[in-house]
């Protein structure tokens, strides 16, 4: 295994050609990244297809290091991360305010709330990626890339790792091109009732999720099952109790109450989870914050830090973000002025700016910690949103005392003001995991930290000019004069829908009174297991399994008894720690072979404009896809395991026979 340079290395990082290559990157997974997000809900992770193609491009150099790697994806990576904003900006269309984008005044929102997330996960480093023993699955995974991609390290090693690697990519790469071409199921669900009520059951083959489980381990995964089982097996049965009756397509109807009513819970749950989190880490963030300032005045006096421990100086982060709330004040004021709240201009700025300063370190603290333990992809990004304006709204609402005839302003307004949160969270939910790659390769913080505001300005350059050509050549879901392709942008409609029934009195709070009831029972049952016993029940990942659709929640769990049963194994074995690596790095593969698949499936989506252009088997072959599916996936995934079993065991003989010899 290579290992990370030398205290004291000079390894070239922070390069020309690196901003570059990450640049061009940025361009082309960004603008894939708006397109997916706003048609289908989704967006893909961008930091690990970017240390594939950094390595394939840079390898030509002579000079080329594992960490001027690491500085590309790194700005791929928050510039990817970035376009997850699209999840609230569009709401400002959708209810009528905007009609279209304006450019400086998008760039501007998408750079300070991008820029503010920089800087409030730099003392977090030290609290939850140095300091903490969460699992940062993608992070793991992109490191292990860069590793056996360096051939500076141990190279025989590193080649069969990279053999690992590319077997578990094409598995995973090869079922989802299979999915795409519709000739086996993408996933399983079926509906079926109980009692009088209904639930669903089912299940992604994702292989990449098989990953993350493997990577986030079994802790997390036993969670988020509690919480499929709460929202699942209680909650749905009993919401969808006598209201099912006559119902022609059951399917529909249960997943419309999911999606109406119990997510709702979840996300009440995963509210009260997340500030019990952050009351548990507020002692090591703390502690992050001085020792971040005791390195500042060591470097000041002269003295001489390892290049692990040197980020970007406190008195500058805090003067940054200091800082940021003046072009934040004044794009606030932009959208007032001239409106029919703008006699409320002092109390709105005032309010919104110390709203930005405290929500955004909190909400880039729960972001940062619920990243490191399912991963930023997977991490569920819009019930945080959920959060952030239902707290925008209420402040707003009882602060002016406005009634229904500013209520249009005021739902604009808020979601604009949330946009600059919003910012914080998604940034903040991928940085970390950068940081934890940046770590174990032995990067220079600081320079990681100016990796990552230059991703932030590269993807807030691209980001306006794709949302205005989705906007007209497509439209959204719901807005007048909306054609047949409009798009859907559902996190966009479910968070203005939000704020709209906030304003409008329609909001059932009785919903998230109930998620906040369930998420203490959760936390008083964490704790006495933590004190007693060996076990745990991470509040926040059961909160996440009960606002989690089905098919995400339950694959997780699965990969992460897959690799306890693997490590297990790999605890008989003769070399233990590389049979356990060499599972992390099967792992690994299995996330890149998804993922770089999802670039090229963006990109053709995007140049066909239809949602399934690879789609060739019709739907009446769907029958057929479902069984295949299930075999295909169980057969590869097995096979996947025991052949690394087989690999490794014979590798430990070869090696007891050479011993003998």
């Amino acid at each position: 295994m290579s290992t990370p340079p030398k205290v004291g290395s000079t390894l070239r990082e922070l390069t020309i050609r690196s901003v570059i290559l990450g640049g061009l990157i940025t361009l082309i997974f960004t603008a894939a990244n708006v397109y997916l997000g706003l048609k289908v809900g989704l967006t893909f992770a961008t930091s690990i297809p970017a240390a594939v193609i950094s390595m394939a491009v840079l390898k030509r150099f002579a000079d080329h290091t594992i960490t001027e790697n690491n500085i590309v994806q790194t700005i791929a990576s928050a510039a990817g991360t970035l376009s997850a904003i699209i999840f609230v900006l569009p709401g400002l269309v959708m209810v009528g305010w905007w009609q279209g984008f304006p450019y400086w005044t998008t760039v501007g929102i998408c750079a300070i709330g991008g820029i503010l997330g920089v800087m409030y996960s730099i003392p977090l480093r030290r609290a939850l990626v140095t300091g903490s023993d969460l699992p940062y699955p993608e992070g793991v995974a992109a490191a292990e890339v860069l590793r056996v991609g360096d051939d500076h390290g141990q190279a025989e090693e590193n080649r069969r790792g990279l053999k690992v690697i590319i077997v578990g990519s094409l598995a995973s790469a090869g079922y989802t091109l299979l999915t795409a071409l519709k000739a086996v199921a993408g996933g399983l669900s079926t509906a079926f009732r109980v009692g009088s009520g209904g639930t669903m059951v089912g299940t992604s083959m994702s292989m990449a999720l098989i990953g993350v489980g493997h990577l986030v381990g079994v802790s997390v995964g036993v969670a988020m099952i509690v919480g499929l089982l709460i929202s699942y097996g209680i909650l749905l049965p009993y919401f969808t109790a006598g209201t099912l009756d006559g119902v022609e397509d059951l399917a529909d109807a249960v997943g419309g109450v999911f999606s109406q009513d119990v997510r709702f819970i979840g996300a009440g749950t995963m509210a009260v989870a997340a500030v019990w989190t952050l009351v548990k880490i507020i002692g090591p963030i703390i502690r992050g914050i001085k020792d971040a300032m005791v390195s500042s005045r060591a470097r000041h006096d002269g003295q001489t830090l390892d290049l692990t421990e040197r980020d970007i100086p406190f008195p500058i982060v805090v003067g940054v973000i200091l800082a940021s709330m003046i072009p934040v004040g004044l794009l606030l004021w932009s959208f007032l002025h001239n409106t029919d709240i703008s006699h409320h201009t002092t109390l709105l700025l005032t309010l919104s700016i110390l709203f930005v300063l405290a929500i955004g370190l909190i909400v880039a603290s729960v972001c940062g910690y619920m990243a490191g333990l399912i991963g930023s992809s997977n991490s569920p990004i819009s019930g945080v949103g959920i959060i952030v304006v239902i707290a925008a709204a209420l402040l707003i609402k009882y602060a002016t005392g406005e009634g229904a005839e500013t209520g249009a302003s005021l739902v604009a307004y808020t979601l604009f003001t949330a946009t600059v949160v919003f910012g914080v969270a998604t940034i903040s939910n991928d940085n970390l995991q950068d940081l934890k790659t940046g770590e174990l390769v032995g990067a220079t913080p600081w320079k990681q930290q100016v990796a990552l505001i230059l991703g932030v300005i590269f993807g807030s350059v691209i980001i306006p000019p794709i949302l205005e050509v989705m906007y007209t050549g497509f439209g959204f879901v719901g807005m007048e004069g909306a054609g047949p392709d409009a798009l859907a942008a559902p996190q966009a409609a479910l968070l203005s829908s939000v704020v709209q029934g906030i304003f409008g009195g329609s909001l059932d709070w009785s919903l998230l009174g109930l998620g906040a009831l369930i998420g203490v029972g959760i936390i008083i049952i964490d704790e006495l297991l933590s004190r007693t016993t060996r076990f745990s029940l991470p509040p926040l990942a059961v909160g996440m399994g009960m606002y989690l659709p089905v098919s995400l929640t339950i694959m997780i769990p699965m990969g992460a008894f897959l690799g306890m049963f693997y490590n297990r194994w790999a605890e008989q074995q003769r070399n233990t720690e590389t049979a356990k690596r060499m599972g992390v790095l099967l792992a690994t593969g299995l996330i890149v072979g998804e993922s770089l698949f999802g670039v090229l499936n963006a990109g053709i989506i995007a140049a066909t404009g239809k949602a399934e252009p690879l789609g060739i088997f019709p739907d009446s072959f769907a029958g057929v896809a479902n069984w295949l599916g299930g075999i295909i996936f169980v057969v590869v995934i097995l096979g996947c395991y025991r052949w690394l079993q087989s690999r490794e065991s014979d590798r430990a003989d070869s090696q007891r026979e050479a011993a003998k010899a």
